[in-house]
């Protein structure tokens, strides 16, 4: 499904290569036994909360393949899925849901900045670092997660705004699921559709179908090119659904029907990749046992790494405070080192 709220022109979007719609289901597989995993490990209490993105792998895969290497990607607190698709350690992804630190890797290798807690704050971080990108005279492009109960937040139209008025190289890929924690949609916008937020803010703004990966990849890979070409930024709102709860302390039965959960199980975005691939002759049935093998090995390996005990040094919490210390941290770093030799 491809929808346009500000451009009546047709504009038609390539499918994927066969080798990116496997590479996207691989990713896709992996990363929802990531996150089931991620959710037992929460309960077990091996980590404070995990924030399931159940349901939602075609945005995030598709995120993460849509953008070259020399990228950036904005993620919020739910996008791990995305963070596993650029490469990222899943262990070092998950230090913030852990509570070892604000941010387990190095941004700057992986060109993926901190997980975002609060809403929507990141998305003028990667208007910003778009531009600034630019003149520098790079093509690099950012592409920023948003969740439907971002868009009422002042942050992210002053993104938009900002995005739209110096024509940024960036995408805001909002993945709609209907639910911002436990408000429903038609309660927090009057919005014909969230793609229409864009509209006022001279931003593309385009409807997609989130939980259908060749869509997906397609209308991203689109979107960032464009970007990089100097066609200015872009709105993408995927519509989605969040199989799972909010967060590993959430309840969602207290705020919406069972039935409306199981009428978006049928649309299930790992089994509707599967079947087009199958269909394709390009998915046999030992490459998807072969797949699900991986993803158990994964999953595997994650459990053992996060029973061992984190080493933690008490003062690097004042590490990557500012580029360089100042007066106020370097005497901070002193009374904390004398603290602890006194113990």
């Amino acid at each position: 499904m491809f929808g346009r709220s500000n451009d009546e022109s047709a504009r038609e979007y390539k499918e994927p290569e066969p080798e990116e719609l496997l590479a996207a289901y691989r990713k896709m597989v992996v990363g929802r036994r990531f996150d089931v995993q991620a959710t037992a490990l929460a309960r077990q209490g091996r980590l404070a909360v995990h924030p399931s993105s159940l349901g939602q792998e075609a945005c995030q895969v598709g995120a993460a393949l849509a953008l070259r290497d020399t990228d950036w990607l904005f993620p919020t607190y739910r996008d791990c899925t995305a963070l596993m698709s650029r490469g990222i350690d899943p262990v070092e992804a998950l230090t913030l849901m852990r509570g070892d630190g604000h941010c387990g890797y190095d941004p700057a290798r992986h060109r993926t900045a901190p997980q975002c807690t609060p809403l929507a704050t990141h998305a003028v971080h990667a208007t910003g670092l778009a531009h600034g990108e630019r003149l520098k005279g790079t093509d690099t492009v950012a592409l920023a997660l948003l969740g439907d109960g971002a868009t009422s937040e002042g942050d992210f139209h002053e993104a938009l705004n900002l995005a739209g008025v110096l024509r940024a190289p960036v995408v805001f890929l909002v993945q709609n699921n209907r639910y911002a924690l436990s408000v429903p949609l038609a309660d927090q916008t009057a919005a014909p559709s969230l793609a229409y937020k864009g509209v006022g803010h001279g931003v593309r703004s385009e409807q997609v179908d989130g939980n259908d990966a060749v869509a997906v990849l397609a209308v991203l890979t689109a979107a960032v090119e464009d970007a990089r070409a100097g066609g200015g930024p872009w709105l993408v709102e995927a519509h989605t659904y969040r199989m799972g709860p909010h967060t590993s302390a959430d309840d969602p039965s207290r705020y919406r029907p069972v039935e409306e959960a199981e009428h978006w199980r049928g649309r299930d975005p790992i089994d509707r990749l599967e079947t087009r691939l199958r269909d394709r002759g390009l998915l046999t049935e030992d490459d998807i046992t072969t797949t699900a093998a991986e993803a158990e090995e994964y999953a595997a390996g994650l459990r053992t790494r996060l029973a061992e005990d984190p080493a933690v040094d008490p003062l690097a919490l004042l590490d990557h405070v500012f580029s360089a210390p100042t007066p106020q941290l370097t005497e901070q770093r002193a009374a904390l080192r004398a603290e602890l030799e006194g113990r």
